[in-house]
């Protein structure tokens, strides 16, 4: 029976379980800067320690205003490149795969002055409102994504995912809330994201994954349901996405933590509707921090990885914490300094 603790392969990437720390921002970049620092070492390489198969780093910017805020990192510049290494060298030391977030918050961007996005509409009443993109600065932003995706490679990354979700630049492009553009982006609000599938696949080797955050379904009026998800996914894969990581809201009140009342696994059935009908590998996310919510979601077929964030937040051990209560652990699978704390045999 397939489970949380069977391997998977996707091109190159080669994990040792099917759990994913999903890329959840930090917020502690100390210098503004956008180079990670000695908290993101230690946060993302305890996860490595902690049996985590894939990591996901936190959505750094592929542009200093693309940034939520100015204390988050980024991926534009050398110096940025060489600290990533320090990361992944020792992620990759401990066992574990990671990838990093691509993306830009567009009118998001709380510290931009102003925020661009593809039209001049603010997020809310309290928000700046942007200044919408010219045709030519979205095609040298598409330029962006495609420079950080191979930043992404040199910095030892293993994977990209391309932040298409949350209400950002790219969900900004294709949701028809946020688009009212008269140029080409707006005869055709799929191109944008296209575009930018393409740069980053045509910067990264053949054997690395490209990955794909997508919102499947926007809690607002007038917001787009999963046929038009379903469509938008499409074009991103025939332009070159491996694996959608599948998740909902962002434009609008409801955003990543859920509608009121939802429960476990509550996005789970968004991400199982997109790997049927188009027959893609997907990650499933939302509230399934509990061990045996998140086994059933992969033993019962409906996604090949499980991405767990809060509760990775509050604990770094989730994943060999989950293999002892689940199944048992082997001797050797736990960290030699750690046995005595944590481990039951088979």
């Amino acid at each position: 029976m397939t489970d949380l603790f069977t391997p998977y392969e996707l091109k190159g990437l080669q994990l040792k379980n099917r759990i994913v720390m999903p890329p959840m921002c930090q917020y502690a970049v100390e210098q503004q800067d956008g180079v990670p620092g000695e908290w993101h070492y230690v946060h993302y390489v305890s996860r490595a320690v902690g049996g985590t198969g894939l990591i996901i780093a936190e959505m750094s910017g592929i542009h200093p205003d693309g940034r939520i805020t100015n204390r988050d990192t980024g991926i534009w510049n050398d110096e940025q490149v060489a600290a990533w290494r320090r990361i992944t060298d020792a992620v990759h030391a401990h066992g574990s795969h990671i990838a990093i977030q691509l993306g830009h918050a567009g009118r998001k961007a709380l510290d931009a002055e102003p925020p661009v996005a593809p039209s001049a509409i603010p997020f809310d009443e309290r928000s700046k409102t942007p200044r919408a993109l010219t045709t030519a600065e979205a095609e040298e932003l598409i330029a962006a994504y495609g420079a950080a995706a191979g930043r992404a490679a040199e910095a030892g990354f293993d994977s990209v995912e391309i932040h298409g979700a949350h209400g950002y630049l790219i969900h900004q492009f294709h949701s028809p809330l946020t688009n009212q553009r008269d140029d080409k982006y707006g005869a055709d609000p799929l191109l944008f994201g296209e575009e930018v599938v393409r740069a980053v696949k045509a910067a990264l080797p053949d054997e690395m994954p490209v990955l794909m955050r997508v919102s499947a379904l926007e809690y607002v009026e007038g917001g787009y349901g999963q046929d038009y998800a379903l469509e938008f996914c499409r074009r991103y894969q025939e332009a070159g996405v491996d694996m959608f990581h599948v998740s909902s809201g962002g434009e609008g009140p409801i955003g990543s933590g859920g509608v009121p009342g939802a429960g476990p696994g509550y996005q789970t059935a968004l991400a199982e509707a997109v790997r049927s009908a188009l027959d893609v590998p997907v990650i499933a996310v939302g509230r399934l921090e509990a061990y045996e919510d998140a086994q059933a979601v992969v033993s019962g077929g409906k996604a090949e990885l499980v991405a767990v964030g809060r509760a990775m937040l509050n604990d770094p051990y989730w994943a060999l914490h989950a293999e002892e209560a689940l199944v048992g652990i082997d001797k050797g699978r736990v960290p030699a300094p750690y046995e005595r704390g944590l481990w039951k045999r088979k």
